[in-house]
């Protein structure tokens, strides 16, 4: 199996951590933001560097689409990843598929989880509206008429927990697809420190605050798991489909 992981392009809370300081920022930012203008445009350029020219690479699995041979896209439910991931899925013909499970750290609130001011949480996008904007999207049952978030505030253990899960799920079906010799390439469109402690759990080095896998938004990791379950990172954090002054964090 072959793993890209794929950051959401720019969101508005994203735009506003970088003009604000922290305990500001926490009071001003939105529980589901929307991607920017710029997001919007980092979007486009991911879509058509996924179509690429149609042809996948030669080792890319039969029935693969756009220039990585991508046979399955994920995201989150999370609003951004919807919007990001939605204009490359309807240029190559994709139904992405909602996994709760790669949601950002915190989960879905407003206010601050340090002090607990105006701390307020948000149930998230309703099955209803997901099929209404976003049609081609397959939904899971645990995505209701309302919402899916239905905890408190997730701290950073809970957060190195779930993506233990993740990455224990992506290691089962590398080794299934092995047995079967089949191969898939799987698009996960998630979030930044959820993509972190992805990558630390696939490696073995969770918990690790000592060093961070920062991906700017829209950036693409791509990782191979072997025949044997042993992992590759061919590369990581790529922006080769941004200009410079498209880069944001």
């Amino acid at each position: 199996m072959r793993l890209l992981l794929i950051r959401h392009a720019e969101s508005s809370n994203n735009a506003l951590a970088q003009s604000h300081e922290y305990n500001e920022y926490m009071q001003k930012r939105t529980a589901d933001p929307v991607i920017t203008e710029l997001g919007v445009k980092q979007a486009e350029l991911l879509a058509q560097h996924l179509a690429g020219n149609g042809n996948p690479p030669p080792d890319a699995p039969p029935g693969g689409k756009g220039a990585y041979g991508i046979t399955h896209v994920y995201c989150s439910a999370m609003l951004r990843t919807l919007q990001t991931i939605a204009p490359a899925a309807r240029l190559m013909g994709l139904n992405p598929r909602i996994w709760i499970d790669i949601h950002e750290h915190g989960g879905m609130f407003v206010g601050n989880p340090r002090t607990g001011d105006n701390l307020v949480f948000d149930p998230g996008l309703t099955r209803e509206a997901i099929q209404r904007d976003y049609p081609e999207f397959e939904i899971p049952e645990a995505v209701t008429d309302k919402g899916w978030w239905t905890g408190g505030y997730e701290d950073m253990p809970s957060c190195y927990a779930r993506a233990i899960r993740v990455a224990r799920e992506l290691r089962r079906r590398a080794a299934q697809e092995a047995k079967e010799e089949v191969q898939s390439v799987v698009a996960l469109v998630s979030h930044g420190t959820f993509m972190d402690a992805l990558i630390k759990a696939l490696f073995n080095q969770v918990p690790a605050s000592e060093h961070y896998y920062f991906h700017y938004n829209t950036a693409i990791t791509r990782i191979d798991f072997t025949e044997n379950g042993t992992l590759f990172m061919r590369y990581h954090n790529r922006t080769i489909h941004l200009p410079d002054d498209h880069l944001s964090q």
